[in-house]
């Protein structure tokens, strides 16, 4: 029989596929609790199980909507198999696999192979008394065991890390610092700044004069904030001037960036 495996170190992300079985009997929900229990399949248990027994009874969602049961007799819907296969699967006891209802979307009658199911691994000690070992889906063929909320938080924490991790190297080529100043950033368009200055004081006289007007101006505003010597001002007052000074750097580049140029 040919068939696919996929595993990996972790069971969680491991897959499997039988296609010759797809080919020939398609897949629904009359037969996936059939495929889930094919002899290959890595993810059933070792153990034999309740749905093992029932086949040996000739008990199954198919034979049961083909000649019914002893309270029900055949045919049956697919629905009304399902139900009366759960009631089978409620009186054992031991491991077992239970197909988990459709979502409202899904037409529990059709025999169409459907996007997606999904199987639940229990325990039962009595009727009303189960213990979930495992929750397992098939997808377009496909069986996968849902993965744990460990398995999630440590894949979302580890993204997020590496995110974190490549956003501080591409910051720290761009960091200086000087004892004077503290921390300086100094990107990539910073040089396409300077190429703009060094144009901009190629520019007419009159774009000149109104740079020089902004620098005085700048000038002044700094005359006001450093009337104190260094040793006498806070460090909040230190880190405005710093500040001031950024804000008016920024404002410099912007009057030369927007100032028409002389061509």
């Amino acid at each position: 029989m040919v068939f696919s495996l996929f595993l990996n170190s972790m069971s969680e992300t491991a897959s499997f596929v039988d296609p010759v079985f797809l080919s020939h009997f398609g897949l629904g929900r009359v037969n996936v609790l059939d495929y889930f229990l094919h002899p290959l399949n890595p993810f059933r248990t070792k153990a034999t199980t309740s749905n093992e027994e029932l086949a040996m009874q000739r008990l199954s969602i198919g034979t049961l909507m083909q000649f019914g049961s002893g309270t029900k007799p055949g045919p049956l819907s697919a629905q009304e198999a399902e139900e009366e296969y759960s009631l089978c699967l409620s009186k054992c006891t031991g491991e077992q696999y239970e197909l988990l209802p459709p979502s409202p979307a899904d037409d529990i009658n059709t025999v169409q192979q459907a996007p997606l199911f999904s199987i639940r691994h229990v325990f039962r000690s009595n009727r009303n008394t189960v213990k979930v070992l495992g929750i397992y889906y098939v997808m377009e063929g496909v069986i996968y065991k849902s993965p744990s909320v460990r398995a999630l938080m440590k894949a979302n924490v580890t993204r997020t890390l590496e995110g974190l991790t490549e956003a501080c190297d591409a910051l720290s080529t761009c960091a200086t610092y000087e004892p004077s100043t503290g921390y300086q950033w100094k990107f990539q368009n910073d040089d396409q700044d300077e190429k703009q200055e060094e144009e901009a004081m190629k520019s007419s006289k009159s774009d000149k004069i109104k740079i020089k007007s902004l620098n005085t101006n700048r000038t002044k505003r700094r005359r006001v904030l450093d009337n104190r010597r260094p040793g006498e001002r806070t460090d909040e007052e230190e880190e405005g001037i710093r500040a001031s000074e950024a804000i008016d750097q920024i404002l410099v580049r912007l009057s030369k960036q927007y100032l028409p140029r002389q061509k």
